[in-house]
């Protein structure tokens, strides 16, 4: 049962909008400016605090971002980090997957790549409570299915 001030002080949300935008590199141009705009957000403080926010990645790293817009011209926003598909891709050294996954192997990576990439995504909020092995299942689930090879140690 909520308390009467919990009740009071829950704010109206207006939208939920979701981007990909690179890290540190939020400007009031699109695909930013207009997805806010339309809500009658703060642009130059949603760029300056996500910047912020995102300073420790390599510029130029897709970031997902989820912001939550208040009818009363607020927001708030959290970040994840980049995909799985991203890193499996970087940590390859492969333009895109396999085009016949499968049958087809695109590239090869070791269960320590796994696994790192596994302690990254930890810290996502969506992975904060899951084992790092059912994680780390996960994220090989996902080299299987883009043509990437898991194995134990490269050759």
């Amino acid at each position: 049962m909520s308390t009467l001030k919990e009740i009071l002080t829950r704010r109206p949300v207006s939208a939920t909008i979701r981007l990909t935008v690179p890290a540190g590199g939020a400007r009031p141009a699109p695909p930013v400016g207009p997805a806010l705009g339309q809500y009658r957000l703060n642009l130059m403080a949603f760029c300056k605090d996500f910047n912020a926010r995102t300073q420790k990645y390599k510029p130029d790293t897709p970031m997902a971002v989820t912001i939550t817009a208040f009818k009363d011209n607020t927001f708030e926003f959290t970040v994840k980090s980049p995909s799985v598909t991203w890193y499996l891709k970087k940590a390859a050294g492969i333009e895109s997957g396999s085009s016949r996954p499968g049958h087809a192997v695109a590239s090869t990576l070791s269960v320590r790549h796994i696994y790192e990439i596994a302690k990254v995504k930890q810290s996502d909020p969506y992975c904060q409570y899951m084992s790092l092995e059912s994680i780390c299942n996960s994220i090989i689930g996902t080299a299987n299915s883009m043509g990437i090879q898991v194995v134990k140690v490269l050759e």
